[in-house]
């Protein structure tokens, strides 16, 4: 259904004259105007306004009674005051009233420091309270879940976190129970508090009642620094921003963008990091010779790993000597993989994850195709894709974005399960649902005539119908034949030429369509441009590699032994993109990939944690960065190009992967021309036709999509720099008008070059043409969530 349009109005307050939105409460028109209301239970994300706590209260003209600002929509001429008397005596009192019972635990609070509680209580409160009664006391802290703390006497029953559970993520888990002064926030029976999205109610509270166990106690507000950044632990990619002390990240944080994750996270990207970075099963002050795993006899490579266990972060490079792994240096690690790598030459295979940035993604790729004369390179799980029907459901006119979920007339969920595959899309569904009356369906790919009816049936309530589907929909032998579908369908609902419809697609892997974009497909180049050789797909390579015709593999940041990696047995053709194992890393023992990976000579590996099957079969391993270690970009489902930030240093002896793959390609006699993040980023831009012109300032802390620049017209079909014949476009759908009038052209080296090629091959921008290099000529603005008006050179992390 079309977004609310909004009709600016005036209003006064305190005397200054204010523009803002009509009908928006009066707390946030206030900020129009710089005025500050306090409040307490008031939460934009909550839904419509509860009037729980009463600090809001201000005088309005012609009415006699004060009135709450979070429940109050403003109009035309309305005339407030927040400072009167009658005002700061009524807010003064509410502040008193809540601090009855309230408990002095600031300077062991782990809010102490970030408390809204302490700065209205300083602000608008009195300083001196009449009350002297004994306070409420509870048992402190309690276990509300295994992730969270409550002290139930700070509590002050601002219904945040019960209206979260009941009206957000519709667990309705959390309720308030008992009567008056005895009511406190727990579950039914007691049980604990678990739910996908539990951790949101940390944020939420605007006291220290709800801490998290993880952080509780392990730093405060004024010796930590926080950093921006993109977590990718999933299709998702929520902007976060990390909390660091002493180069470690001790909590995740949400940091709010309304067309990504609405300023939600799910307990995965909020609670997983700690043990990303220190490793689940990690050895921590033990002894490092100690023998600590048994490896397999079978795999015929006397595998008895010493120093190192499953589970542990991989800190430093391993190598495979003697049947054990051992670290060793980077130059002997480098050594190795390299000499593997040549003996194998064009018989050498690639496969990445979605733990990789674009940039690392671009340069494997060119070090498969330039160094090694090899294309079998892939990203995909479930198989290549008809390189034409790629272009085509990536057409700009056809890609939905995530707030369409919310606002679309009906949705329609194919052969993904958001819950699982991109857990923040679904409280994007719930509130569309709730809030806009919006339909949801879901159906399967193995039914057709089912899929079209349902889709039928789901356009008769609205023009703007968004398809939401998964990866393994067209993963598997049909592939192809589902993608037709697909696309016809999309033909006949008319979604391209429809705004707010179109198709959003879950990838298999959290950067999936930034790695196809970037070239990390058999059958494709940068841009999905047409490669000069066609390799094999995921399937093709695990076959290949099992029969002999291929001899070595490299592995970023992939473990296709996994049962939570997407290129696990079982994660391809039938279960797709929502095979997300049990999450222990276990090798599968049908998996086409174990024979593959016995029979293969040389296993190079990227990996932030050792899996038991990168740890059974890889010859050497180099050590992965974590997302908060990362410079880089990834790509959203949507199309929006984000950038990953680096909040800590890289642990150990860790280098950027980047790095190493062009150190590899150097001693292969390829010089990829990369010297620092920046210059893989650009050589990434302009290899690909439709990020041209893109730059890591335009990028920001917000993203840009691809598609609402005007170059994206362009190299899609039409316009300037394009073509007109829809056989030599690289999509078959454009633009419709109503898309075009809403691109604000940007100054590109696409507008100014006619002759300008929409998919250049990597060949043709090796980046040969730089002559500095260096951090003297980066002249980026560093700020960490957004463009800087800083002095180039400039470091920060706030």
């Amino acid at each position: 259904m079309p977004r609310p349009q909004t009709r600016t109005i005036t209003l006064t307050i305190d005397g200054r004259e204010v523009d803002a939105p009509e009908n928006a409460m009066l707390v946030d028109a206030a900020k129009h105007g710089d005025v500050e209301i306090p409040v307490f239970c008031y939460e934009p994300k909550l839904g419509n306004p509860v009037g729980a706590c009463r600090m809001c209260l201000v005088e309005i003209e012609g009415i006699g009674k004060l009135q709450t600002g979070c429940s109050t929509p403003v109009k035309d001429g309305m005339v407030v005051h927040t400072q009167t008397e009658r005002v700061k005596e009524a807010q003064k009192s509410v502040v008193e009233f809540l601090l009855i019972n309230h408990p002095l635990d600031c300077p062991v609070c782990d809010k102490g420091g970030e408390c809204p509680l302490q700065d209205i209580s300083f602000g608008w409160g009195g300083g001196i309270s009449r009350f002297i009664e004994p306070k409420r006391h509870f048992v402190k802290p309690l276990e509300l879940s295994p992730k969270i703390a409550i002290d139930r006497e700070r509590c002050i029953l601002c219904y945040r976190c019960v209206r979260f559970s009941q009206e957000i993520s519709e667990d309705y888990q959390l309720v308030l129970l008992q009567r008056g002064a005895h009511s406190f926030v727990s579950t039914f029976d007691g049980h604990p508090y678990v739910a996908p999205f539990s951790g949101n109610i940390i944020e939420l509270c605007p006291v220290g009642a709800l801490t998290s166990r993880s952080y509780r106690f392990r730093a405060r507000p004024w010796d930590i620094e926080d950093a921006g950044s993109v977590c990718t632990l999933c299709p998702a990619q929520c902007n976060v921003s990390l909390t660091v002390r002493d180069e470690r990240v001790m909590r995740v944080l949400s940091r709010e963008h309304s067309e990504v994750d609405d300023g939600w996270l799910c307990d995965r990207g909020r609670f997983a990091y700690p043990a990303l970075a220190e490793g689940t099963g990690s050895n921590a002050g033990g002894d490092p010779t100690i023998e600590v795993r048994e490896g397999n006899p079978a795999a015929g490579n006397g595998a008895v790993a010493r120093g190192v266990r499953v589970g542990m972060r991989v800190s430093e490079p391993l190598l495979r000597d003697g049947g054990e792994l051992r670290p060793v240096s980077w130059e002997r690690a480098l050594e190795e993989a390299a000499a593997g790598l040549k003996r194998a030459g064009a018989k050498t295979a690639a496969l990445a994850g979605g733990g990789a940035t674009n940039e690392e993604g671009f340069l494997l790729s060119r070090l498969m195709r330039e160094a090694l004369g090899s294309s079998d390179v892939d990203s995909r799980p479930g198989g290549a894709l008809d390189l034409q029907l790629a272009r085509e459901l990536a057409a700009p006119s056809l890609q939905a974005k995530v707030s369409d979920l919310e606002f679309a007339h009906a949705v329609l969920v194919l052969d993904c399960e958001p819950i699982v595959d991109a857990p923040i899309l679904d409280l994007r569904l719930r509130k569309g649902v709730r809030r806009h009356d919006m339909k949801l369906a879901r159906a399967s790919g193995d039914d057709l005539d089912a899929l079209r009816d349902t889709a039928r049936q789901l356009s008769q309530q609205g023009e703007e119908l968004v398809i939401l589907w998964g990866e393994r929909f067209v993963a598997g032998r049909d592939g192809d034949e589902r993608a037709r579908a697909l696309l016809d369908l999309a033909a006949e609902l008319a979604l391209g030429e429809t705004d707010g419809a179109g198709l959003l697609e879950i990838p298999a892997a959290s950067n999936g369509r930034g790695l196809r974009e970037s070239g990390v497909l058999p059958n494709a180049g940068p841009g999905l441009s047409e490669p000069e050789a066609e390799g094999r797909d995921a399937p093709a390579i695990a076959a290949a590699l099992a029969a002999g015709e291929l001899s070595a593999v490299y592995l970023l940041e992939v473990d296709p032994l996994s049962a939570s990696d997407p290129f696990a047995a079982g994660a391809s053709a039938d279960a797709g993109a929502g095979a997300a194992g049990n999450g222990t890393g276990a090798p599968a023992a049908d998996s086409p990939w174990q024979d593959a990976l016995e029979r293969a000579s040389t296993v190079v590996a990227h990996a932030t944690l050792l899996s038991e099957g990168i740890a059974e079969h890889a010859n050497v391993i180099f050590p992965a960065g974590s997302y908060a270690e990362k410079e880089g970009t990834v790509t959203h489902p949507d199309g929006r190009l984000q950038r990953v930030r680096q909040a800590v240093a890289l642990a150990g002896s860790t280098r950027p992967g980047w790095q190493v793959i062009a150190e590899l390609s150097q001693r292969l006699g390829v010089d990829l021309d990369v010297y620092n993040e920046k210059e893989a980023s650009q050589q990434l831009f302009d290899a690909v036709s439709f990020y041209e012109g893109v730059t890591l300032e335009e990028i920001g802390g917000r993203g840009v999509r691809w598609q609402e620049r005007v170059q994206a017209f362009a190299t899609a079909g039409g316009g300037a720099g394009g073509t007109d014949s829809p056989a030599e476009t690289p999509y078959s759908h454009g633009y419709t008008e109503s898309a075009k009038a809403d691109i604000q052209p940007t100054p590109s080296p696409a507008e100014s070059e006619p002759n300008h090629q929409p998919y250049p091959s990597a060949q043709q921008h090796s980046g040969a043409d730089t002559e500095t290099h260096g951090a003297d000529t980066d002249t980026e603005a560093s700020d960490r969530d957004g463009p800087s008006s800083d002095p180039p050179g400039t470091e920060q992390r706030g």
